[in-house]
């Protein structure tokens, strides 16, 4: 978390942070995800970001307060990761349903078969979408909790 928090300031993407520190953005991706890295990645992390490597070498995190400025910006970059993953599934949708309508148009144009995909893959879209935004009462983060409740045996 401490990674994904110092590329974001320096205003860096995951491939720039990639480039900068010879690492693969594979690397990168799975250190921000809260993964071990190797003493290598580290150091190279640690260079990258001009901090001394026992800033970067925390063994393991500790578990934020739930009212502190750490667990809003853990919720916040959670939020933020659900939106982007919706927008890129939104981009994949609108250029295969793109191609798939062109290669319907140019195969078969009496025949609009490419109609049947878009409707099946926009209604997962959709839903999609209305999980992301919390749009969803049954999916949103009250059912969560209420479901974590249930299976404790338990108040959080």
């Amino acid at each position: 978390m401490l990674v994904q928090k110092l590329r974001l300031q320096r205003g860096w993407s995951q491939e720039q942070l990639a480039t900068v520190s010879g690492l693969s953005v594979r690397t990168i991706q799975r250190i921000e995800r809260g993964h071990s890295a190797s003493l290598e990645s580290m150091k190279a992390l640690a260079s990258v970001f001009e901090v001394d490597l026992s800033e970067l070498k925390e063994v393991e995190m500790p578990v934020p307060a739930a009212n502190s400025a750490e667990a809003a910006e853990a919720l916040a970059f959670a939020h933020v990761r659900k939106v982007k993953r919706f927008y890129i599934h939104a981009v994949q949708y609108a250029v295969v349903i793109s191609v798939l309508v062109c290669v319907n148009l140019y195969a078969s144009p009496r025949h609009i078969w490419a109609i049947w995909p878009a409707l099946g893959w926009g209604a997962g879209l959709l839903l999609h979408g209305l999980s992301t935004f919390d749009k969803l009462p049954f999916l949103d983060a009250e059912w969560e909790r209420r479901a974590a409740e249930r299976y404790l045996g338990r108040k959080l």
